[in-house]
């Protein structure tokens, strides 16, 4: 008999269709306390398998990562046990500190929020969304081990 961690794993293929569907992430990294620190981001997850989400250039997760580059993420969504679905990974942060980057992947941010809303982004937001990106980082994540879990193929038997 197959184990239920098994049964419940998802594959590269549904991981990927999950994360592109996906708005928020909880980032975790290595406080100088040595405590973890956890913060929810919203995040794109590109066609190359990569996590991008953007913070500000001071802000206390880019101290941390310059520190310690090792990260976890944790996206999760469902109310109820058997709607669970989650995807923890692990990947070492990559800083970048380049302005077209950085607007670039604010514009997937907001195109991806007005797209999930089934809205069009007017001119005025796009200069909204950009009028930050002066003082922002990209962080970029590639996980080098997925965990996960989907409760939805339990069909209701635990």
């Amino acid at each position: 008999m197959p184990s239920r961690r098994d049964a419940i794993a998802m594959s590269m293929d549904e991981i990927r269709a999950y994360l592109k569907d996906q708005e928020r992430l909880i980032l975790v990294s290595n406080g100088a306390n040595g405590y973890p620190h956890p913060m929810p981001m919203n995040f794109v997850f590109d066609n190359d398998d990569q996590y991008l989400v953007t913070t500000f250039r001071k802000s206390q997760k880019v101290l941390n990562i310059e520190r310690d580059p090792r990260c976890a993420l944790l996206v999760e969504s469902g109310s109820q046990y058997s709607e669970l679905k989650s995807v923890l990974a692990y990947a070492d942060a990559e800083l970048i500190d380049d302005i077209d980057v950085t607007r670039q992947v604010m514009l997937a941010l907001a195109e991806k929020e007005f797209g999930r809303r089934n809205e069009v982004m007017t001119g005025e937001f796009r200069e909204q969304a950009l009028a930050s990106a002066p003082k922002r980082v990209v962080l970029r994540y590639r996980a080098s081990e997925y965990i996960s879990w989907d409760h939805t193929k339990l069909g209701g038997r635990y």
